[in-house]
């Protein structure tokens, strides 16, 4: 494989750290602001609308550049973003700094998935693609376990300037190694935004926001909640963190396995389960190895749901995914943010460090009722004959797309 996946490895692990480690130092950064718990998770909330917008943002206006100098113009942002929320001298700084950061996290995925597919023979673009994307899963394997570490023991600023560090990193090796390539052809928005007159894609993405945002409802207040409820020390919220990231890669690849056979039945299983572990978290969190359990499996069965949502979302985009691929990718971080603004809220009314659990499950819930939904109406439209998306009009490489 070229050296170039490398590069792009890099800057995906830079980005996946940036965007969840912040879970890991929140009481830190929380007590230097003097700002409560819920105020400090809009480090969260901040973080994941700004890769919303950014996403089909970014991504149109990189049509406009190089592929190459637009790889480098994102770290740039991403860099520039980090270092000024680890300099930053208020709250309000700070989370314009994580607002600039997270400008380039999708776009950084859908042009990076490209560039990598175009390094390689054909027969070798689905291996390209998820070489870039193994930096996101080992970035919560390895990257966000020690910069919570680093955060707990050096000071939380110290973990934004690794980050920051972490980017340049990248940026030169997307400079050295990464081959020129030619501007891209310009999009075309009147067919991408055809996509979207779709109720299946906008069905998928709805599920997208409800059960990812399961998912981050918990897990953004994982620190308070495992110090506060389950009786941790700060210093275990590092190995449980761990125990997440192995979840997530489990669950990635599960679903990445399932996603092509049996997509809607791998929906099923893991939103429902997701549904299910996450209503158990309220009780499970007040018992140290109990909640070791349930916040593994939280991983696993959430991140079990991101190859075939992404799927579902670029088979019934038909022939114009581009727009629709990126804001599938903001739609994982809307739901971030709608979790832990709701998080935040239940939190805030007294309700205590796990009350979130309880919002996750009825976001999965929800999401559930959707996958229900959706598949009722394609059957229905199959019935009635009109024909379903083109299940083979998307390769198994760019299932692995997300932010």
């Amino acid at each position: 494989m070229p050296l170039a996946l490398l590069a792009l490895a890099i800057g995906a692990f830079g980005i996946g750290t940036t965007e969840f480690v912040i879970m890991g130092v929140l009481p830190e950064v929380a007590g230097d602001f003097a700002v409560s718990i819920p105020t400090a998770g809009l480090l969260v909330t901040g973080y994941a609308l700004g890769v919303l917008v950014g996403a089909p943002v970014m991504t149109v206006l990189g049509t406009k550049v190089p592929r190459k100098q637009m790889l480098m113009l994102l770290m740039g942002l991403f860099i520039a973003g980090n270092l000024l929320s680890a300099v930053a001298p208020s709250f309000w700084v700070m989370l314009t700094g994580r607002i600039v950061a997270s400008l380039a996290h999708g776009a950084f995925f859908g042009i990076g998935s490209v560039v990598a597919s175009s390094l390689v023979s054909p027969g070798k673009q689905a291996r390209a693609i998820s070489m870039m994307f193994t930096g996101l899963t080992v970035a919560n394997v390895v990257g966000v376990p020690l910069g919570t570490l680093i955060g707990q023991t050096a000071g939380w600023r110290v973990t934004f300037a690794v980050v920051a560090a972490l980017g340049v990193v990248g940026l030169i090796g997307v400079a050295v190694l990464v081959p020129a390539m030619p501007r891209q052809e310009g999009v075309r928005l009147r067919n991408e935004l055809s996509a979207f007159r779709n109720a299946q894609v906008l069905l998928a993405m709805a599920m997208t926001v409800l059960g990812f945002g399961g998912v981050f409802a918990a897990v953004t207040y994982i620190a308070p909640m495992m110090t506060h409820v389950a009786g941790f020390g700060s210093g275990a919220v590092t190995w449980l963190l761990v125990l997440f990231g192995v979840g997530m890669v489990a669950g990635n690849l599960v679903g990445g396995r399932f996603a092509d056979r049996s997509l809607m039945p791998m929906l099923y299983v893991s939103l429902g389960g997701l549904a299910t572990v996450l209503a158990l978290f309220l009780l499970t969190s007040h018992d140290k190895i109990a909640s070791a359990v349930t916040i593994t499996l939280i991983g696993c069965l959430g991140f079990a749901t991101v190859p075939p949502l992404q799927k579902r979302v670029l088979d019934h985009a038909k022939g114009a995914p581009t727009l629709a691929s990126a804001v599938n990718i903001g739609a994982f971080n809307l739901g971030n943010a709608l979790s832990a603004w709701l998080g935040g809220l239940v939190i805030a009314a007294g309700l205590g460090y796990a009350s979130p659990n309880g919002v996750g499950a009825l976001l999965a819930a929800a999401a559930l009722g959707l996958a229900v939904l959706s598949a009722a109406l394609e059957r229905r439209s199959a019935h009635n004959g009109r024909p379903a998306a083109d299940r083979h009009a998307v390769t198994s490489g760019i299932d692995s797309i997300r932010g």
